[in-house]
């Protein structure tokens, strides 16, 4: 079916799939890792790229190909990259657009391991970076150098929930010759579509909403260009970070649910964030859909709207973070995100210890920062547990 001008939960249910000879009402798993060929000549020419088909699972998948497509047509890009996991796709994108003397602005609450893999890695080849408050478009502007090659930001930040202009921050990336990539995990396609917005690539981490049942880890790539997919896609086959056909196989299942999962858990969080600006043990919440956000306008705009992610200050900082972590019942103390259960996380003791202390503050990532994933569970259940375990701290 051509899904290009339909709605987008019928492109969840229906972008990219393909009749098989037996009339599978859901795309095959094609686990093999190798495709016969008919004869010599038909290999060759696959080889030199004169004839479409498949050849090896690391260089295209049929199973794989149909979540591309369908990610492809979620974010209106042009073709899609599927990873084995969010820092696969991190790292395609750096190895595909940075080389030796290049240097990339990015945004300081970028999740840890982002910024760990360009400052304990990509700096031993030459690349330069700065981390930076990315939500005043003036100043990324004013941090651009002769040798930036590419902008990466995080919008929802992670876990700060800071909000960045994709649109004002693209048109002066492209201004100077600049690439910009948007790591759009936070909100899926369902809320938000930096391509849309002026973006030339969306990243993905689909552990996180896209699959939403918390049971694969995968990454995804988007382009906004053919050259870019192109480029890209050479560098995942190359790096050998592909996915593998079951896993292409579970997101697809997931990912058709995305809509009214992700709608439920937003109208969740809105309630969550309201219960916890007025609890006297809270020093200030982070939601988007809050007026008290200082980006709340601009998430309005650029979102459709305001996600399922928040975080909070606690009262007593670091020992009231973890008291509250071991306090909690019903949600779960696990990193990741965007799954139909309600995770809890304090990242100063975990997903950010690893990132020094002056880094992690100058980067809002205080000492009582608590990031709060809501799920799709009864939302009075939910705030039941929060208030039950702030009772204790």
């Amino acid at each position: 079916m051509d899904t290009k001008n339909k709605g987008f939960s019928t492109k969840l249910i229906h972008a990219g799939d393909f009749e098989d000879q037996f009339g599978s009402a859901v795309t095959p798993i094609y686990q093999t890792s190798t495709f016969a060929f008919k004869n010599a000549e038909q290999g060759a020419k696959r080889f030199k790229g004169e004839e479409d088909g498949y050849i090896y699972t690391r260089l295209g998948n049929p199973t794989i190909k149909a979540l591309e497509d369908k990610l492809a047509a979620l974010e209106n890009g042009v073709g899609g990259v599927a990873l084995s996991s969010g820092m696969a796709a991190v790292s395609t994108v750096y190895a595909a657009f940075l080389k030796q003397g290049d240097h990339m602005i990015s945004t300081h609450a970028v999740y840890g391991p982002s910024r760990m893999l360009m400052e304990n890695y990509f700096t031993n080849f030459g690349i330069e970076s700065t981390y930076m408050d990315t939500c005043n478009p003036k100043d990324v502007e004013s941090a651009i150098k002769p040798n930036t090659k590419l902008i990466y930001l995080e919008t929802p930040a992670n876990p700060t929930m800071e909000i960045s202009d994709i649109e004002a921050i693209s048109d002066i990336a492209h201004k100077h010759g600049i690439l910009v990539c948007v790591d759009n995990t936070f909100s899926s396609p369902y809320l938000q579509k930096p391509l849309d917005l002026g973006a030339d690539i969306v990243l993905h981490s689909i552990t996180k909403f896209i699959n939403g049942h918390a049971d694969i880890v995968g990454g995804a790539l988007i382009a906004k260009t053919e050259a870019v997919f192109k480029r890209m896609h050479v560098t995942m086959r190359n790096f050998g970070g592909n996915m593998d056909p079951h896993q292409a196989y579970m997101v697809a299942r997931g990912v058709k649910t995305l809509a009214i999962r992700v709608q439920k858990a937003t109208d969740s969080a809105k309630k969550v964030a309201d219960y916890l600006e007025n609890h006297p043990k809270i020093k200030w919440v982070n939601y988007p859909g809050l007026k008290s956000h200082p980006q709340h306008d601009l998430a309005a705009k650029q979102m459709k709207d305001f996600g399922a992610m928040l975080c909070f200050e606690l009262e007593g900082g670091f020992n009231a973070g973890k008291s509250l972590m071991d306090s909690v019942h019903l949600a779960l103390l696990a990193v990741s995100l965007g799954g139909v259960e309600t995770l809890i996380q304090h990242p100063a003791s975990m997903t950010h210890a690893g990132i020094p202390e002056a880094s992690r503050v100058k980067a809002g990532i205080t000492e009582g920062l608590v990031r709060f994933s809501v799920g799709i569970e009864d939302v009075e259940d939910i705030i039941a547990d929060l208030d039950q375990a702030l009772s204790k701290i």
